[in-house]
């Protein structure tokens, strides 16, 4: 019981390190990846996520991993406090150019047009079409259709040079 009330008691704090719009995101996240809905994030949830992204063959070391990166069960407040953990102190660029670098396990510093449109138009806060073809003016993909994602998170972090003159 005191162990409980010691979450409880720090999670004030982790909720006072976000705004209701992003905490609003991360519950979003967290309901994505709790795949059973039960409230809980464990290892079945993140193999079937990663199963969702297309990564079918996740060895169980790198999920065991994930996992011990937590104090015990992953419900919200503690999803919300690694996040707080991980972001503090973090270059805003390092920590969007990380989450995609989930999506090119190959290190290729780019990912599929086609794989980028539908994460973005199926989960979580969907683009619209307005909103995906606005992305396509301003990122054009290569002849490949491989987008520059270093590209992306520089521009959303730095603003684009064109906005600056």
């Amino acid at each position: 019981m005191a162990k409980r009330r010691a979450v409880e008691g720090g999670s004030s704090s982790v909720f006072s390190m976000f705004d209701q719009t992003q905490i609003q995101e991360f519950k979003e996240a967290f309901t994505v990846i709790d795949q059973n809905r039960d409230g809980i994030i464990d290892k079945e949830d993140l193999r079937d996520t990663f199963a969702a992204m297309g990564r079918l063959n996740v060895k169980n070391e790198e999920i065991d991993a994930m996992m011990k990166e937590a104090s015990g069960p992953i419900n919200f407040t503690v999803f919300l406090t690694m996040f707080g953990e991980k972001l503090k102190g973090a270059d805003p660029e390092d920590v969007i150019t990380g989450a995609f670098k989930v999506l090119d396990p190959e290190g290729k510093g780019t990912i599929k047009k086609q794989f980028l449109e539908e994460l973005l138009t199926t989960q979580c806060d969907r683009f619209s079409q307005e909103e995906i073809r606005n992305m396509w003016a301003a990122f054009p993909p290569d002849v490949g259709g491989n987008v520059d994602y270093k590209n992306i998170c520089y521009v959303i972090t730095h603003g684009d040079a064109k906005d600056q003159e």
